[in-house]
């Protein structure tokens, strides 16, 4: 996209910095009240007073900092995720276009705004709901392929192939071990990034999840009595974090 490629660096910079905050406010959103049943397009209302917010209640992080943490009505605490689900959006955003300036750099930022709930649903809830894995795979599929150089039948053999080996290796444990060893939403979270990477990446990818999720159950979980193959993993979480990792790992080490 020449408009994006032409934006000075330090502009793209913020430019995505403050789109993330706008994305970050409705995922925030998203992650609160799907899995409450409540309808993510309602107007925001204060949980203590059930007041509905207006448009100086929602300027992303600002409008906390200024009411200091607390509405302005009743006096409740406003919940921190919202702040912080903002701004580690902004800082995907911006942190893309200053390792990856220009329309790749958009791309990786869009697909890291896009694996962002995701990754929370399943750190939160173990859930990876199969309509935000369908719309990250069908806009890799359409718009991913300047990240990397992709070709779009190498992201549809990403998508295939890595769906169906991380779908045969739960088979193989399940068959093995007598019970299910991952949520039938990773191959198709698996699948959705091939859609964004192609296949080749889908290794690293692979490697740093898994890694990632031993040290998770390692580490996190090493007061609990279970076993630790008997320990939940949101295997998710790994998944979304590797995927948005192995992009500029594959432009340093992989091409």
């Amino acid at each position: 996209m020449p408009i994006l490629d032409a934006l000075p660096f330090g502009t793209g910079i913020l430019l995505a910095g403050l789109t993330g905050l706008l994305f970050g406010s409705f995922i925030a959103t998203l992650v609160l009240r799907w899995p409450a049943g409540r309808s993510v397009l309602g107007r925001s209302r204060c949980d203590g007073c059930s007041r509905r917010l207006d448009a100086r209640d929602l300027v992303p992080i600002l409008s906390a900092m200024i009411a200091r943490g607390r509405c302005r009505t009743c006096g409740a605490a406003i919940d921190p995720f919202h702040g912080r689900v903002e701004l580690a959006s902004a800082l995907t955003g911006a942190g893309a276009l200053a390792l990856l300036p220009g329309t790749a750099g958009w791309l990786w930022a869009l697909f890291g705004w896009l694996l962002l709930p995701l990754a929370l649903l399943d750190a939160r809830h173990f859930w990876l709901p199969d309509r935000l894995t369908l719309v990250v795979a069908v806009a890799g599929l359409l718009l991913a392929g300047p990240m990397l150089g992709t070709s779009l039948i190498d992201r549809w053999i990403g998508a295939i192939a890595g769906g169906a080996l991380l779908a045969f290796l739960a088979w193989l444990y399940r068959r093995a071990r007598g019970r299910d060893g991952m949520g039938g939403g990773d191959p198709k979270l698996v699948a959705a990034t091939g859609a964004w990477l192609g296949w080749q990446p889908l290794p690293l990818l692979l490697l740093l999840a898994s890694l990632g999720g031993i040290l998770w159950a390692l580490v996190a979980r090493k007061n609990e009595d279970r076993p630790l193959a008997e320990r939940p993993v949101p295997f998710g979480l790994f998944l979304c974090g590797a995927a948005f990792a192995a992009v500029p790992l594959w432009l340093l080490i992989g091409r």
